[in-house]
């Protein structure tokens, strides 16, 4: 399993309208290339591609004055990775820099993954016990509702089961601000603003590791 990334970081073009929850209109990606959709809506003014080393384009929106550095913030310092945790089917990465949620998405991008998505029991307890034993109260995870307000989903587009951890009384989307999700070291969900910085954990399948 290797954590050396391969990010290229490059700016194109996009319209984010930040007082609306349609789709927006894009462009197909070049014949040949993916396009993740992830997290299409940000409040910001520029795309940013990030290019790994499988043929895909990963597209995510973030502040036109936040380009210039994110290559640089895609490279976090060593002491900021504070371990790796694995499963049976996952590799988990604990890394304490605080980094907004869009900023913690492309760092785990950047290395293959994506940010933990607990899809049942045994995930979400493994990644509980991970941010317990790092001594560590919360962390941002992958779900999101930014794509439509009230329909959480994981940040790999798949929809999510019947299977979810949320506190009592969460969801709120406390000022209407709250469309993404952080783990509690009990397990439980939360949703939370996106532009809050945090600690965070990526996620690797074993057999892309």
């Amino acid at each position: 399993f290797s954590l050396i990334p391969f990010v290229m970081i490059c700016v194109t073009s996009c319209h984010v309208d930040k007082g609306r929850r349609e789709k927006r209109e894009r462009k197909e990606p070049p014949e040949g290339q993916e396009e993740s959709g992830l997290l299409e809506r940000w409040h910001g003014v520029a795309c940013i591609a990030v290019r790994r080393k499988v043929p895909k384009l990963l597209r995510v929106s973030v502040p036109m004055r936040y380009w210039a550095t994110m290559a640089a913030a895609a490279l976090p310092s060593p002491a900021a990775v504070a371990g790796v945790k694995e499963t049976d089917s996952k590799v988990y990465l604990l890394v304490k820099e605080e980094k907004r949620y869009v900023d913690a998405e492309v760092y785990c991008q950047g290395r293959g993954g994506h940010l933990a998505m607990p899809k049942d029991d045994a995930a979400n307890g493994a990644i509980a016990s991970y941010v317990t034993q790092a001594g560590l109260t919360r962390v941002f995870i992958g779900i999101n509702d930014v794509e439509r307000e009230g329909h959480f989903a994981y940040v790999d587009r798949s929809p999510m089961s019947t299977f979810n951890k949320w506190r009592e009384g969460e969801p709120n989307n406390a000022y209407e601000d709250e469309d993404c999700a952080e783990m509690v070291s009990a397990g439980g969900w939360n949703d939370v603003a996106c532009h809050l910085t945090m600690y965070f954990i990526c996620e690797f399948d074993k057999d892309g590791a």
